[in-house]
C-alpha cells in the first residue's frame, strides 16, 4: 500500500459512496474498486460491506481507518519537521513539462530554485502538454506545468503563472487550405483541422464546434502543440495553439494567425500537484519558489 491508496481509503470511509469518491478524487470507479480490493487483501480483512445500493464500513475497516489517519498524519508531521534550512534540503523532484514550457516557463524558476536548494536533484520529464495533469494523477511526476482545467479535481492544487492566448493558425504559403480560410464567409465545415488529441485546447474547440453548429473535418488528432504547428506549416490544415508556443517555434515563419477566426479565452498555465504532495518539503519548496517569480505577464 502507498500513501495515495490510504488517502483514497480515508475519503471513501468518509463518503461511503464509491461514485462520489471517484469523482472528487479524480479516479475511475474501477480503479477505486481495485484499490479497495488490494487494501483488503493486504489487511486480510473486509474493510467495506457493499452492494448496489449502500456501502458500510466494517469493524476491521474502522481499525484500518484509524491506522490510515495515523500514517497520513505522521507523514505530514515528518515532512514538516524535516530539515528546514534550504542548503540542507535533499531529495529528487520529478518535474513534467512540454519541451516549450521547459525552456520558457521553467527556465527562470529552475535557475532560482537550484541556487537556493543546490542539493535537490531535478528529474525533468518532457512530453505533451495535454497529458500533464495525468502525470500527477498517475504518480509519474511530483509537479507539472499544465494548462488550468475548467474543473480542477479536488485532490489537486494549481498555481497560475502565465496567461497566453489561443490562436487559430494557417499555412503562410499559398495552398488550398490558405485559399479556403480567406473566403468570406469562411467555410469552417469543409476546412481540415489539426487538433490536439486531448487536453484543454481540444475541449475548448469541441465546445466551439458545438456552439457554432460546425461539423468539422478533422484531418488529424496529434499529441503536442509543436506537432500541430508542423502539420499546419506543411499545408495539411488549420490548427489552434497557444501564443507562447508560436513565439518559440522554429516554424513560426511558416504559419500565420487567422485574422477572421473567432477569439477564444486565453490559456492559464501554471504548476499543478496533488494536495498531499504539497506536504513534501521538496515539492513545497519548488511551489513556494515559483509563487515568488512574478515574471510572467499576459502574452500577446
Amino acid at each position: 500500500m502507498d500513501l495515495h491508496e490510504l488517502e483514497l481509503f480515508v475519503h471513501l470511509a468518509k463518503t461511503l459512496h464509491f461514485s462520489r469518491t471517484s469523482k472528487e478524487m479524480n479516479i475511475s470507479p474501477s480503479a477505486l474498486s481495485r484499490t479497495v480490493r488490494r487494501l483488503e487483501e493486504e489487511a486480510g480483512e473486509l474493510l467495506f460491506l457493499r452492494n448496489n445500493r449502500s456501502v458500510l464500513i466494517t469493524k476491521a475497516g474502522k481499525r484500518f481507518l484509524a491506522f490510515s489517519k495515523a500514517v497520513l498524519g505522521e507523514y505530514r508531521k515528518f515532512t514538516e519537521e524535516r530539515e528546514s534550512k534550504p542548503e540542507q534540503l535533499r531529495g529528487t523532484l520529478r518535474v513534467y513539462a512540454s519541451v516549450t514550457a521547459s525552456y520558457t516557463i521553467l527556465s527562470d524558476i529552475l535557475k532560482t530554485y537550484r541556487r537556493i536548494y543546490p542539493k535537490i536533484h531535478i528529474d525533468l520529464l518532457t512530453g505533451s502538454a495535454a497529458g500533464a495533469i495525468e502525470q500527477i494523477q498517475e504518480n509519474r511526476a511530483d509537479i507539472t506545468i499544465a494548462a488550468q482545467p475548467r474543473h480542477l479535481p479536488q485532490s489537486l492544487s494549481f498555481l497560475p503563472l502565465i496567461k497566453t492566448p489561443l490562436h487559430f493558425i494557417c499555412p503562410r504559403e499559398d495552398c488550398q487550405v490558405r485559399e479556403a480560410i480567406h473566403k468570406k464567409p469562411v467555410p469552417w465545415d469543409t476546412i481540415p483541422f489539426i487538433l490536439a488529441d486531448r487536453g484543454e485546447s481540444r475541449k475548448m474547440m469541441d465546445a466551439w464546434f458545438g456552439s457554432s453548429g460546425i461539423h468539422p473535418e478533422i484531418y488529424a488528432s496529434v499529441s503536442g502543440n509543436e506537432a500541430i504547428i508542423a502539420m499546419v506549416a506543411l499545408g495539411f490544415g488549420i490548427g489552434i495553439v497557444p501564443g507562447l508556443v508560436i513565439d518559440q517555434s522554429p516554424m513560426k515563419e511558416d504559419i500565420e494567425k487567422i485574422p477572421s477566426a473567432p477569439s477564444l479565452a486565453p490559456y492559464t498555465v501554471g504548476l499543478c500537484t496533488s494536495k498531499l504532495m504539497l506536504h513534501a518539503p521538496v515539492v513545497r519548496s519548488f511551489w513556494e519558489t515559483a509563487s515568488l517569480q512574478n515574471m510572467f505577464p499576459f502574452k500577446p
